[in-house]
């Protein structure tokens, strides 16, 4: 499975953004999907996953009531819906995608997203 994450860009806090995640082969359906971001100088962080059904949504306590995640299997696809941006959310999200009981081995590149204050 390869991975593509777009739609990140500028925004201003309290604004919307929607994240994509493009997957390509037929096999992304048996996936688990989540979005992991990267700030400046931090560690990477657990954002959100979902099983792959795109039920079970898990979300890092930073964006729980803010962010939604969601996976369309008829399109090879995840989303990420942000709402209520904030500065600190501002990084680098990226996607990954686990088989059942293995890991997120695939990483797709990331999209970077700037929330002014």
């Amino acid at each position: 499975v390869q991975l593509q994450a777009s739609g990140g860009g500028l925004v201003q806090a309290g604004d919307s953004l929607r994240l994509s995640c493009a997957a390509s082969g037929r096999a992304f359906r048996a996936y688990s999907v989540a979005w992991f971001r990267q700030a400046p100088g931090k560690e990477r962080e657990f954002v959100a996953s979902t099983t792959w059904t795109g039920s079970s949504p898990d979300y890092g306590d930073s964006v729980k009531g803010r962010f939604t995640i969601s996976k369309d299997n008829t399109k090879n696809a995840a989303y990420l819906q942000m709402n209520s941006l904030k500065p600190e959310d501002t990084a680098v999200y990226y996607c990954a995608a686990q088989r059942a009981g293995s890991n997120w081995g695939y990483w797709g590149k990331g999209t970077l997203v700037t929330v002014s204050s």
